[in-house]
């Protein structure tokens, strides 16, 4: 992590209810993001796997170009604007049927059938006709 930014960030944010901690391998990335209720990140590949997960995820980014998550409503783009920020985290917070209704929306990503779809297709008396 970039020293400059580290520094700030524990500075800003570093309190009981945020746990601030290096970066992480995959297995242990997506058992946190699993664990979670829902998911702040600019990164587009978190914005590609929470939706998987049912976590709602708040993009901390003026623009992304995972565009489906926002459009599929699994994303909220906020920016770096804290107003926005804290309104929806709050609004996650507070509100379920919010919640519910970007915890439940359709997955743009994929349905996570992929391998069983593979696996039909393999098996079948016609594929290597």
């Amino acid at each position: 992590m970039n020293p400059n930014i580290k520094k700030i960030a524990y500075e800003k944010l570093k309190t009981k209810n945020i746990k601030l901690i290096e970066p992480i391998d995959y297995p242990d990335l997506i058992w946190l993001m699993n664990k979670s209720f829902f998911i702040l990140t600019d990164s587009g590949g978190i914005q590609e796997e929470a939706p998987s997960l049912g976590k709602p995820v708040i993009v901390l980014r003026d623009v992304t170009e995972r565009m489906e998550g926002v459009e599929a409503g699994t994303a909220v783009l906020v920016g770096s604007n804290k107003e926005k920020i804290v309104a929806e985290v709050t609004n996650l917070l507070t509100n379920k049927e919010y919640y519910s209704s970007i915890s439940e929306a359709s997955n743009p990503y994929g349905d996570g059938k992929t391998s069983e779809k593979i696996k039909s297709i393999l098996s079948s008396d016609n594929y290597f006709a």
